[in-house]
């Protein structure tokens, strides 16, 4: 929601640095061949109240973030001044009235919004928070997001492997891929090619998360139950495919959620790895984004970068190829990572950071040609 604050900042009337508080007209003709001298008749340290009240020919030493005392409209900084017992001569006028002082409300005016709805609260806006004694405010919870891998032939990491069988690195990529983007991971393990199993341990995830990621098992197999068991479910299939490569085997689909009017989302991603985080980062992050509260900013953000090398495209889908971009002199550079760029190859998939799009029909994009492409990066 949006948030409303009921102090003025700053606070009160402060200075903003080190020197002596006084009234401009008493300093306004001061230089150095004819230094004006005032009286100090109070030194205030910052988080006292001053006591005294500046008239003519008086001055108040003053530190970075004191109170500003009655009277006085100005600070000179310590670095014109020459300091003499207990007066001080001002060796440089300052340049106009007001200056090195903080008004109060000139930062912001109580009863004026502070924060808008439908961002991610970081750093500053935290500060900003505290500085204004607001101590709690409502906001969307991190997005539980449930991950199960689907398929007889798989094994988790540190299980012995057997002749054809496939350890299942999915659900842990995405577990990263989803803390990266703010969300909880929830895990729940593999799930065998047995339609009631599937079925159960869906429902089982329907229940706990907002979103529900599998993998495998959304192809055209015959062991490739996903869409009929959503179905079953009640599940409101939106999406069966998509046209990119890798990725082309993706379902969407969205199920009421008892409790509110929003619905719990289901993406089942391919079970090749690659196509498992392309399909992730492509379409998954996007709805976290969104599901997480976020007004603006939570779809795809594509760049433009040159490529460093020749990417090879063509055939009647949109061409992710995954690599790394940087920064030259201003310029974003795209650099392909080496290998085959199969959608079963994981291991040139380390240290991407972002995804090359070739459109479709684009048969080449030359080393140097212009090239969108999709940083990798987290909700914060």
């Amino acid at each position: 929601e949006s948030v409303v604050g009921t102090l003025d900042f700053p606070h009160w009337d402060n200075s903003a640095m080190d020197g002596y508080a006084v009234r401009y007209e008493d300093v306004a003709d001061s230089r150095g061949d004819r230094p004006i001298p005032l009286e100090i008749i109070e030194e205030i340290p910052a988080g006292k109240l001053p006591q005294k009240t500046i008239d003519t020919g008086q001055a108040a030493r003053i530190f970075t973030g004191s109170m500003m005392p009655p009277g006085a409209d100005t600070v000179t900084i310590q670095e014109d001044t020459q300091r003499n017992g207990d007066r001080v001569e001002i060796l440089s006028a300052p340049s106009q009235p007001g200056e090195w002082v903080r008004y109060q409300g000139s930062f912001y005016q109580s009863g004026t919004p502070l924060l808008s709805p439908g961002i991610v609260l970081s750093a500053p806006d935290i500060a900003i928070l505290a500085t204004a004694q607001i101590t709690q405010v409502p906001v969307y919870r991190r997005c539980q997001v449930a991950i199960l891998s689907t398929g007889d032939e798989l094994v988790a990491p540190g299980q012995p492997l057997k002749p054809g069988q496939l350890v299942d690195s999915n659900q842990y990529a995405l577990a990263a891929a989803v803390s990266a983007a703010g969300g909880e991971p929830l895990l729940m393990g593999i799930v065998g090619d047995q339609p009631e199993a599937l079925q159960k341990a869906i429902a089982h995830a329907l229940t706990v998360a907002d979103i529900v990621l599998s993998t495998g098992g959304v192809s055209v197999g015959d062991y490739d139950y996903v869409e009929q068991i959503l179905s079953q479910l009640s599940g409101k299939i939106h999406i069966k495919a998509v046209g990119i490569k890798p990725g082309k085997p993706l379902t969407v689909a969205s199920f009421p959620r008892e409790e509110s009017n929003a619905s719990i989302l289901y993406f089942g991603l391919p079970g090749n790895p690659v196509s498992a985080l392309v399909t992730f980062w492509r379409f998954v992050q996007p709805a976290m984004r969104k599901f997480s509260g976020l007004r603006s900013g939570w779809e795809p953000q594509f760049l433009t970068a040159r490529s460093q090398q020749e990417l090879r495209g063509g055939g009647p889908r949109e061409i992710y190829l995954w690599g790394k971009i940087h920064c030259i002199e201003g310029i974003y550079q795209f650099e392909l990572a080496g290998g085959s760029h199969s959608s079963g190859n994981l291991i040139n998939l380390a240290q991407t950071t972002a995804l090359a799009v070739i459109p479709v029909g684009v048969p080449t994009i030359a080393p140097g040609d212009p090239i969108q492409v999709l940083p990798i990066n987290s909700l914060g």
